[in-house]
């Protein structure tokens, strides 16, 4: 079975989209500084320092899953219950951003959503406890 290759695969995606999160974020902060305008009065080097601290949590946020999908691949075990957990809220998000992403972004972002939310639903399947392959059974 190919669970470890998608793991694998899932790993990647997510260090990749969580350093492309931060380096979005990195540059929208450097726009919203550039602009010096204040929304609603807020200051607007607070608005820039927000920018990258919510940049960095989503990017660590990502790479952790990321990190998750990983150490599955290389003991061939599914995650614990906490790593179930983060993995699913994970495919959440990206279930969420990828309805999003259709209307502001275009369907070129929501195929990348689904594709990571596939391979973070796949790995989780492949790796569920009450699922043992063994022999098939023998018709009497």
């Amino acid at each position: 079975m190919a669970r470890r290759p998608v793991a694998w695969l899932g790993a990647v995606a997510l260090w990749a989209e969580a350093v492309g999160v931060a380096l979005l974020n990195w540059f929208l902060g450097l726009v919203v500084d550039e602009q010096d305008m204040s929304l609603a009065g807020l200051d607007p080097h607070a608005m820039t320092v927000s920018t990258w601290i919510a940049g960095g949590v989503f990017g660590l946020y990502l790479a952790l899953c990321g990190l998750i999908l990983a150490r599955t691949a290389v003991r061939d075990r599914g995650p614990g219950s906490v790593g179930k957990t983060v993995l699913i809220s994970a495919a959440v998000v990206h279930g969420l951003l990828g309805a999003f992403a259709v209307g502001l972004v275009g369907w070129l972002a929501f195929v990348l959503m689904m594709a990571v939310l596939g391979l973070i639903v796949l790995t989780l399947v492949a790796y569920d406890r009450a699922f043992r392959p063994g022999p098939a059974p023998t018709s009497p």
